[in-house]
C-alpha cells in the first residue's frame, strides 16, 4: 500500500495547530480576563492555575511552524510574506506575556505593570492569530510560486472580525478553565463571564461562518450545495449540541462540562475550516499536494514525527494529570 504522504502530513499539521489552539487558548484567555479580576489574590490564583502547563502548551506552536516549513516549504514561503506583520506581533505578544508572567511574581513594586503586560500580550497574541486566520480564509494572492499581494492585504474588516472572535473565544476558554480549576467567588465570577462570552462566541461563529461562505464560490458550494451540504450540515448541528452543553453546564454548576463544551466549539470550528479548505493549503491557489516537499523528505520527517509527537502527547497528558483538581488559593507559584 502506497501512503499518501502529503495528506498524512496535512492531517498531522492540522492536528498540531488544533492542539496548540485548544491548549494555549485557555491560558491566553486567562491573561485576557485579567482586567476583569482586579484583586491581586485572584490574579495570583489565576496565574497559578496555568503555571504548570502554560509554557509546555506553546511547544505545539513551534512544532506546527517548523513542520510547515519542513513539509510544505512552498506554502511556508507564500504564507509568511503575506502575514509577516501579524505573525511578528503574535510572537512579540507571546514573548512579552511570558516575561510578564515570570516577573509579576518577583516585582512587588511593578506588579501592576507586569499584570498589564501579561494581559496585553495575551490579547495581542490572540487577536493576531485571528487576524492571520481571517487573512488566510479570505485568500492570499499568488502568482506563479510567490506571494503577489501587498503589505496590508491581511488587514480587512473580515480579518479584524476573526481577530475579535478569537479573542472572545479565548476569553471563553479562560473563563471555563477558571470555573474548572478555582472555587468560591473567583469561580462564580468566572462562570458569569463565561455565560456572556459564550453567547458572544456562538454569535460570532455564526456571523463569521456566513460571511466566509460569501468569500469564495467553493466555500458556498461546500456548505450549501448538494450533496455536500448534507454532510457539512453535521458541523452546525454539533455546534448547537456543544452550545447547549456549555449553557447547561454553566447554569447547573458543572465544572468540567463547560470547559469540554467550549473546546468542542473550537474543534468544530476548526473542522469547518478544514471542510472549506480541502484540498487547498492556500485557498484557491495551492493544494497541499503541490506544496509538499519530495516524498523522500516526507518519509524521513515522518519517522521523527511518529516518535516525537506521541512523546509530547504523553508528557503533556502526564503534566495535566499531575496538576489535576482545584487550585488551593493559599498555594504559591508552582
Amino acid at each position: 500500500m502506497i501512503l499518501d504522504l502529503p495528506f498524512i502530513w496535512a492531517a498531522l499539521i492540522a492536528f498540531v495547530v488544533l492542539t496548540y489552539v485548544i491548549l494555549d487558548g485557555f491560558d491566553l484567555g486567562v491573561g485576557i480576563l485579567f482586567p476583569l479580576f482586579p484583586a491581586r489574590h485572584d490574579r495570583d490564583v489565576m496565574t497559578n492555575s496555568v503555571a504548570p502547563v502554560w509554557d509546555g502548551n506553546e511547544t505545539w506552536l513551534v512544532l506546527g511552524g517548523g513542520g510547515l516549513m519542513a513539509v510544505f516549504p512552498l506554502a511556508y514561503a507564500i504564507i509568511f510574506p503575506a502575514l509577516y506583520m501579524p505573525i511578528m506581533l503574535m510572537l512579540l505578544g507571546l514573548v512579552f506575556r511570558g516575561v510578564a508572567f515570570e516577573f509579576r511574581w518577583r516585582s512587588g513594586r511593578w506588579i501592576h505593570l507586569w499584570d498589564w503586560g501579561f494581559s496585553i500580550g495575551s490579547m495581542v497574541a490572540g487577536f493576531t492569530q485571528g487576524i492571520a486566520l481571517g487573512a488566510l480564509v479570505q485568500g492570499i494572492k499568488v502568482e506563479g510560486r510567490a506571494y503577489a499581494g501587498g503589505w496590508w492585504d491581511w488587514l480587512t474588516s473580515f480579518s479584524v472580525l476573526t481577530g475579535v472572535a478569537v479573542v472572545i473565544g479565548y476569553a471563553l476558554l479562560g473563563a471555563t478553565w477558571l470555573n474548572l480549576k478555582t472555587s468560591g467567588q473567583l469561580q462564580a465570577h468566572a462562570r458569569r463571564i463565561a455565560l456572556v462570552t459564550a453567547a458572544i462566541t456562538v454569535g460570532l461563529i455564526g456571523v463569521v461562518s456566513i460571511w466566509t461562505s460569501t468569500l469564495n464560490p467553493v466555500y458556498f458550494e461546500r456548505w450549501f450545495g448538494f450533496p455536500t451540504a448534507f454532510f457539512s450540515s453535521i458541523v452546525p448541528l454539533l455546534l448547537a449540541v456543544c452550545s447547549f452543553g456549555l449553557w447547561h453546564g454553566l447554569t447547573h454548576d458543572k465544572h468540567l462540562q463547560p470547559f469540554l463544551a467550549a473546546l468542542g466549539l473550537f474543534v468544530l470550528s476548526f473542522a469547518g475550516i478544514g471542510i472549506s479548505f480541502y484540498p487547498f493549503i492556500i485557498p484557491g491557489a495551492l493544494t497541499f499536494e503541490a506544496a509538499a516537499a519530495p516524498d523522500s523528505s516526507l518519509q524521513f520527517l515522518l519517522v521523527g514525527a511518529v516518535v516525537l509527537v506521541p512523546i509530547i502527547l504523553i508528557y503533556t497528558g502526564y503534566a495535566y494529570w499531575v496538576f489535576r483538581g482545584k487550585i488551593d488559593p493559599q498555594e504559591g507559584y508552582h
